[in-house]
């Protein structure tokens, strides 16, 4: 299964709040999920960090997962080319928009489905230069994914990787997707505040990828499709 990671902003002129309304509520539920091909389908909207300033890069995040064989179909089909498609324009500036298609290689936790969405930490990492992809992935999954796994906070954790096909005519912008799971901001923040976090975690981590292009963004997760055949 793919797990498709896609990172949007707003059109020119329209505020992050009413983006992301439009988004949960109109494009989502009256056009992306009638694309038969969606197995499962979240919009996470971003959550504003405190003595943050500045335009943020992303406001939001469709996570989509579908088959591999029928990801092409899915683009051919009425309701992406008469339906969402067409309404990309109507509130996301489509042209900086990121997708990222990805496998999930390392899963702790429950895919619990909570009434109100988990607030979640999403980080796009990029190997270090140098690194070979094989011992980078085998080291973020063997080493470092585990590490996550001893706190109570997090509900879930999932380190997903770019798929093969992403590096068939150069390299993947990103290699991988991590993103954890929590209840809510209190409890996020316990764990990125604490010492096994700043001394253990983050220093391994970073001998693995280039911190430079390391990105994180704090999301409310919005379920849409919670699972059909």
């Amino acid at each position: 299964m793919i797990h498709q990671f896609i990172f949007a902003s707003p059109k020119p002129g329209m505020t992050e709040e009413a983006f992301q309304d439009y988004w949960v509520n109109n494009h989502a539920v009256n056009y992306a999920s009638k694309i038969p091909q969606i197995k499962k389908y979240i919009v996470d909207t971003r959550i504003k960090q405190e003595n943050e300033t500045g335009e943020p890069l992303f406001s939001g995040i469709a996570e989509i997962w579908i088959k591999p064989e029928e990801q092409i179909a899915s683009l051919q089909t009425k309701e992406f080319l008469q339906g969402a498609r067409l309404d990309e324009p109507n509130w996301a500036a489509f042209w900086k928009s990121l997708v990222v298609d990805t496998t999930e290689d390392y899963v702790f936790g429950d895919e619990e489905i909570t009434e109100t969405g988990y607030v979640k930490l999403v980080r796009l990492l990029k190997r270090k230069e140098g690194l070979k992809l094989g011992t980078y992935r085998s080291d973020l999954q063997k080493v470092y994914a585990p590490m996550n796994t001893y706190f109570d906070e997090i509900k879930r954790y999932m380190l997903c990787h770019a798929v093969d096909g992403a590096y068939a005519v150069g390299e993947a912008r990103f290699d991988s997707v991590e993103v954890f799971s929590f209840l809510n901001t209190d409890d996020l923040n316990t764990f990125i505040e604490s010492s096994e976090y700043v001394f253990d975690i983050m220093p391994c981590l970073a001998g693995l990828v280039e911190t430079g292009y390391l990105f994180s963004m704090t999301v409310q997760e919005n379920w849409i499709i919670k699972g059909r055949d």
